[in-house]
């Protein structure tokens, strides 16, 4: 007999929690969390939990959500919990992957550090700013692709054509190759150099884009600046209707702003982010995560294959 499964989720995704919560077809477990005028966190598990497989679903997107995650792992390794799952749908620090500068911290590391030391015994992730970022956990890591989910979405409401799958410089190419593979799409990059920490320049373009419908693919989309950079280079050699397709929508500072008056037609995201309701502006579309998600619990709950789920989600 399997070990009776266990979802809990802390404050940065509820709403995901429980569309994954729906699928996997149990209840959301229940925590008392809180914040005392001092700003520290409190946790309390309100259920048994002691032998049972749990899965922890929180979005990292502020120190607020990490410190969550840790103290929740914390609360639930002390209650006896037989194995921990940390669900993140985005990972904050995955682009400080490297020591790029003198004397800085490689983050991602280092939170993945504190997240096993903190009590999870495995990691659920999605489409990661860099995959070796995957390789620094000590436990086991899943990390699942939004890009079936992206490409099944522009297949079914475009006539792909006459379109380009675009990356927004050269390091990005690799990650786009798969989402135009699966649209069968010819692929472009722009050939991007940053030229301070918040200024990036585009120099030229690559590959035959002008004159054609193009879509923007990209792991996130945070203040925008450099979706609205490459979105001014496309318009310059004078292509048709552009799309932007992003795994995570941050969405961050004078993102909203931007998006709203750069000239794309649709910025289609996930809900590994939460986007609140005045975010959701008209040219924002976002798409549920939370049956990729449900199945991989599932399948990790039961011991088969998450691998099979990189192709897409298995119709039921």
């Amino acid at each position: 007999m399997q070990d009776p499964l266990k979802i809990f989720c802390g404050t940065s995704n509820p709403q995901l929690a429980c569309e994954i919560c729906k699928h996997v077809g149990v209840q959301l477990g229940q925590a008392v969390i809180a914040e005392y005028s001092n700003e520290n966190v409190f946790v309390q598990i309100s259920e048994n939990v002691r032998e049972r497989d749990v899965f922890v679903v929180q979005t990292l997107v502020t120190p607020r959500d990490i410190l969550e995650l840790l103290i929740m792992l914390d609360s639930l390794r002390s209650a006896s919990a037989r194995r921990i799952t940390a669900v993140m749908p985005y990972y904050s620090y995955a682009r400080s992957d490297k020591k790029d500068k003198p004397r800085i911290s490689i983050t991602a590391k280092l939170i993945a550090d504190l997240l096993v030391t903190a009590g999870a015994d495995r990691i659920i992730t999605m489409t990661l700013h860099s995959p070796q970022v995957q390789g620094f956990f000590s436990v086991p890591c899943d990390q699942l692709a939004a890009t079936p989910i992206l490409a099944d979405y522009f297949r079914a409401k475009l006539d792909l054509s006459n379109f380009v799958a675009f990356a927004g410089d050269a390091g990005s190419a690799k990650r786009v190759g798969p989402f135009a593979s699966r649209l069968n799409l010819p692929m472009g990059f722009a050939d991007k150099r940053r030229v301070s920490d918040t200024e990036v320049e585009v120099r030229s373009v690559v590959g035959e884009v002008a004159g054609k419908n193009v879509i923007v693919f990209d792991d996130e989309v945070a203040a925008a600046g450099s979706l609205m950079e490459t979105v001014r280079v496309l318009e310059k050699i004078g292509v048709g209707d552009i799309y932007v397709g992003a795994a995570h929508g941050v969405f961050s500072g004078p993102a909203i702003e931007r998006i709203s008056e750069m000239a794309v037609k649709e910025v289609v995201v996930t809900n590994s982010v939460h986007v609140s309701e005045e975010k959701r502006i008209p040219k924002i579309t976002v798409l549920s995560v939370a049956r990729l998600f449900g199945e991989a619990i599932k399948r990790i709950h039961t011991g088969e294959s998450v691998s099979a789920l990189f192709n897409g989600v298995p119709e039921v």
